[in-house]
């Protein structure tokens, strides 16, 4: 399947936003949790990639039929301990769609770090309906089992990591997930600082438990929300 590589706006920020050093006091988890999570975080991973191959194969066909463009996207993230790494995603956009963020800029919706338009133009016909589901992350999958993410965790952002202030780099002190507090918890309706208070409530106390109780309500979450149109 062919891939993409566009105008990645982590890189275009770095230089424009000011380096900040701090050195926050890591949390770090107890060897045993971090085991059992990795252990059942590269199993379920796996079972999953498997299991949903047939409709990653009917997604990329529509993608390529939609509009003939690539079928997956790549985009540096910020991830553990403000590590860049490079997420992968079913391609919802048009091609050129990072160079077009800046003429949207005054139409953003959210606050902060996050960037959210009404009607985005740049996304394509079948681009809306496997945003609308969530099915353009499924591919997040394998960078689960890469180990540049979790199944649970903050969201990871397209910025550079001294865009954060030093408290907001602790949501950083664990990998970063591809769902989380902040998805099942009101996701596009919630504003960015309400995102971090949550990100942070899981940095302290995350636990297996926890993370099962997320994952359980994410599908419920996906299919009560609501989206931008």
């Amino acid at each position: 399947m062919t891939t993409i590589e566009q105008l990645d706006p982590y890189e275009a920020a770095t230089e424009a936003v000011p380096r900040v050093v701090a050195s926050p006091v890591l949390l770090v988890a107890p060897p045993r949790l971090s085991v059992a999570k990795r252990t059942i975080d590269v199993g379920l991973a796996i079972v999953l990639l498997l299991l949903l191959l047939p409709l990653f194969l009917v997604v990329a066909v529509a993608i390529k039929i939609d509009d003939r463009g690539p079928v997956f996207y790549r985009q540096h993230r910020v991830g553990f301990l403000n590590a860049p790494f490079r997420m992968v995603k079913f391609r919802s956009m048009v091609v050129d769609a990072d160079r077009l963020r800046a003429s949207l800029a005054d139409r953003n919706l959210n606050d902060g770090l996050l960037f959210k338009v009404a009607g985005d133009p740049r996304v394509t016909r079948f681009g809306r309906f496997i945003r609308r589901l969530s099915l353009d992350e499924l591919p997040q999958l394998w960078n689960v089992v890469r180990g540049d993410m979790s199944l649970v965790g903050p969201r990871p952002l397209p910025v550079p990591p001294e865009a954060f202030s030093a408290s907001e780099r602790r949501r950083h002190e664990v990998l970063p997930g591809i769902t989380g507090l902040w998805q099942v918890s009101g996701a596009n309706e919630l504003n960015y600082h309400q995102m971090i208070e949550l990100d942070l409530a899981y940095v302290e106390q995350r636990s297996l438990a926890g993370d099962l109780r997320i994952i359980l309500r994410t599908v419920p979450a996906l299919m009560g929300r609501t989206m931008p149109v």
